[in-house]
């Protein structure tokens, strides 16, 4: 929430500035997804992948999650590419962010939210070493397909 504040408040000419780039940060895009997809393909199979996590509250795992989105770039960067294919340069590009920025939150609350129930019922079906080998290939194959899709996309 406070990353999409940073977009909304302080990068509106920037974030219009970069709609220009559209093209540039695509290609970005789709050289990254294509380069995580191929490291998940050739991951090693880890025998610990399955294991628990490290004991801790709740409460410290959320800030430590919140330290780790606040020192990520790429974050800040998908907002910089998402949002301009939104928004219309021919309007005032603030009152259009103040809407983009809780709708966009509200998804993401809502599909994260999603993800991690879903994951929570079935993560325990997917331990062991054949498990983990099938859990590698389809992340390395949906993300090389993503990768392609977003070089397939043409900007309107």
């Amino acid at each position: 929430a406070q990353q999409l504040m940073i977009v909304g408040l302080g990068l509106t000419s920037f974030m219009v500035f970069l709609a220009e780039w559209f093209e540039v940060l695509r290609w970005a895009g789709v050289a990254y997804l294509l380069f995580l997809g191929v490291q998940a393909l050739r991951a090693p199979v880890d025998e610990d992948a399955n294991a628990e996590p490290p004991a801790g509250s709740a409460q410290r795992r959320f800030w430590q999650a919140v330290f780790v989105s606040w020192t990520n770039p790429k974050v800040l960067g998908f907002y910089v590419a998402f949002f301009p294919q939104f928004m219309d340069p021919a309007l005032p590009s603030g009152p259009q962010l103040w809407l983009l920025c809780p709708t966009f939150l509200m998804i993401a609350m809502t599909l994260d939210s999603a993800y991690a129930l879903m994951a929570g019922r079935i993560g325990r079906r997917f331990a062991g070493r054949s498990a983990v080998k099938l859990r590698n290939r389809l992340t390395g194959g949906f993300l090389i397909l993503a990768g392609i899709g977003l070089a397939l996309v043409r900007r309107n």
